[in-house]
């Protein structure tokens, strides 16, 4: 089988990326498996990771058969970016493995696992749905507004003085600050 190995630390100042590397490197040797990327990123995780989409490409283009990584937070910015792209590996039928979580997904147990995962992960977006609609019916029984505020109609006057002056409705948006959309729509009415 053909791994990705993946490591990240969140600054340079942490040292665990040796220690990570040799304990996966171990645990692909174990398993026989054959090592043909790997990956070391430094950076927080809230940010985008250029070098962990480097890896998915590889599982996109079936360059790899598993990834392989030391702990669930290393790969996963967040509950649902870990569930979304587990879901995408599962649906392109590369293995996933955690190592300190003992988290396998190329077993049919981890596999099962997965798929328990997917249902809380769906579920908490479900009752999150809930929460926001019962929010906004809330908020609309109190006579408040939803949504973002119009601020391009604050501009009205202006837009159609403007425009009646030969302004262009790209000129006009540049000029107020506001989306040459909003323009138009202001115009039509």
């Amino acid at each position: 089988m053909r791994v990705g190995i993946y490591t990240r630390v969140s600054t340079q100042d942490q040292q665990t990326l040796p220690m990570q590397l040799e304990s996966l490197r171990k645990y692909a040797r174990a398993r026989k498996w054959k090592i043909v990327f790997e990956i070391q990123d430094i950076g927080s995780g809230v940010k985008e990771r250029e070098k962990r989409e480097e890896l998915m490409h590889a599982a996109r283009q079936r360059e790899i058969d598993a990834i392989l990584v030391w702990k669930l937070d290393r790969w996963g910015r967040s509950l649902h970016d870990l569930i979304s792209s587990l879901n995408e590996l599962s649906e392109l039928e590369v293995g996933f493995v955690s190592l300190t979580e003992a988290v396998d997904l190329t077993t049919s147990i981890g596999r099962a696992m997965a798929g328990v995962l997917a249902v809380f992960a769906q579920f908490e977006r479900d009752m999150l749905g809930e929460r926001v609609r019962a929010g906004i019916a809330q908020a609309r029984k109190r006579g408040g507004k939803h949504g973002r505020p119009r601020t391009a109609s604050r501009h009205e006057a202006k837009i159609r003085h403007l425009f009646s002056k030969g302004l262009s409705k790209a000129e006009i948006a540049r000029m107020l600050g506001i989306g040459r959309t909003s323009v138009i729509r202001i115009l039509a009415n």
